[in-house]
């Protein structure tokens, strides 16, 4: 009975500070464009491609 006044306080404070970490992450912005960077690893980045011969190549292979 002992061990409970021990750990009931210590899951309260876990609890209120993942609460607390949640309400920062939706206060700063976090969850604001959820389909964006899903949508982003799709496209192709034609200007960030090496230049060079060689480039051509080795995407076919």
């Amino acid at each position: 009975m002992s061990a409970l006044l021990f750990l009931i306080p210590i899951a309260l404070f876990l609890g209120g500070l993942g609460l607390a970490a949640f309400l920062w992450s939706m206060k700063s912005g976090q969850f604001d464009d959820l389909d964006g960077a899903a949508e982003r690893i799709l496209i192709d980045d034609e200007e960030d491609a090496p230049e060079g011969k060689d480039s051509d190549q080795s995407a076919t292979r």
